[in-house]
């Protein structure tokens, strides 16, 4: 049947990794992406990249749902999203670049480096907001404040990912601490408790989105100045191929701001490709905005299904469209008033709103085992004598009162 077709296995039915599934599940969806990638910066293979794509996407697919990265410990399965997020955007980025006409062009070189078209197609591969090519000219980097001289970046990049290693740790502890018999089971739990009155309830809830988001943005950093330190010390790239992946979103005063700018743009081209472009054509620039985050809940719905194929789908579709709603009501507010949100109360409107959203969202990674999964300390967290205690006292708090 059609249902079984799209049947996510459990990891328990999956082959696990070794020399046999590397080579012959992991490997060819790789090597053909970067075929792909050297294809797109040559002249006159669209036809080729065209007949191309529909055996890569095939090759990822069977690559993400084939292949386990826990070796049975169902804890890590944090490690068979992360192949399957790697995957899917693999068919994503390939599609982009199968339908481009005219090659896509590098302007930017680490210093003394020179034209080599295998390096190039290898930037092209990991360089995933498109730093030094011309597909990037008008994304918006942060502004680098760190320290210029190599051996100071890369002592504060190692630095950071440790600081933000110990801020995500801290979190999901935190988060964890809500409902330690459910929140560190794989099976999940909603964040909403239904046995607390409604506003205690969204208290609740609301502390334990807002960890959540913290543990997001801190892995992410962490990931990222990891990623950066080798990066410059291992394969001797410049820093600024490297900029600043966060411009502290909390200062955000609009939607706009925090989704366009502040938060991390990653996975911009990738949602515009799946949502944005084809829903833009038909709807202009509202249907670019919804298609994108649109986009985005089908890419966090990846999330869901590797963790529990029995959480639904609406989720995260109507957590992130709500989110393209925002941005379009604050054009609407522009439109009619000749201003632009911002200030303390853009600011106000942007931390309800995602707030307000955030939980359906978070409430979605709950259900389906998300805070299970390990940290970077795990057992041997230094934060869990500390803020466990007080974390469930506040939890026993809330239930003791009545709103």
């Amino acid at each position: 049947m059609f249902t079984d077709i799209l049947r996510v296995p459990p990891a328990s039915e999956r082959l696990p990794l070794n020399t046999y599934t590397l080579f012959a599940y992991v490997l060819p969806p790789c090597l053909s992406y970067y075929v792909v990638a050297l294809l797109v910066i040559l002249p006159g293979t669209r036809m080729l990249r065209i007949v191309l794509w529909p055996l890569i996407a095939l090759l990822a697919v069977r690559a993400a749902v084939s292949v386990d990265f826990t070796g049975g410990d169902p804890i890590l399965v944090h490690l068979n999203i992360d192949f399957a997020l790697i995957m899917f955007c693999f068919v994503i980025r390939t599609l982009e670049w199968t339908f481009l006409r005219d090659p896509l062009k590098r302007y930017v070189r680490p210093t003394g480096s020179s034209p080599s078209i295998l390096a190039d197609a290898l930037d092209l591969s990991t360089n995933i907001r498109g730093v030094g090519w011309n597909w990037s000219k008008t994304l918006r980097f942060p502004v680098d404040t760190r320290p210029t001289s190599c051996i100071w970046f890369t002592t504060y990049v190692l630095l950071s990912a440790l600081y933000h290693s110990f801020v995500c740790d801290t979190f999901h502890v935190a988060a964890r601490a809500f409902s330690p018999e459910t929140f560190t089971i794989p099976s999940g739990d909603t964040i909403f408790d239904p046995t607390l009155p409604p506003l205690t309830r969204y208290v609740r809830s609301s502390a334990i989105t807002i960890s959540m988001a913290l543990v997001i943005y801190a892995a992410l950093q962490m990931m990222y100045d990891i990623a950066t330190f080798f990066g410059v010390t291992v394969f001797q790239q410049d820093p600024a191929q490297w900029p600043p992946v966060f411009d502290e979103p909390w200062r955000a005063d609009s939607l706009r701001d925090f989704w366009g700018y502040r938060w991390h743009q990653l996975f911009r081209r990738t949602f515009a490709t799946l949502g944005g472009w084809p829903l833009g054509c038909v709807f202009g620039r509202a249907g670019y905005v919804l298609g994108s985050f649109l986009g985005s809940g089908i890419f966090h719905n990846i999330v869901l299904l590797m963790l529990n194929r029995s959480v639904e789908w609406w989720c995260m579709l109507l957590s992130f469209g709500m989110m393209a709603v925002g941005i379009i009501l604050e054009r609407v507010f522009t439109w009619v008033t000749g201003r632009r949100v911002g200030g303390w109360i853009g600011r106000l409107w942007t931390m309800a709103w995602l707030l307000v959203w955030g939980n359906i969202m978070v409430d979605g990674f709950g259900r389906a085992g998300m805070f299970a999964s390990s940290n970077v300390f795990d057992t041997a967290s230094p934060a869990k004598g500390i803020v466990e205690p007080y974390v469930m006292a506040f939890d026993g708090w809330l239930r003791k009162i009545h709103v």
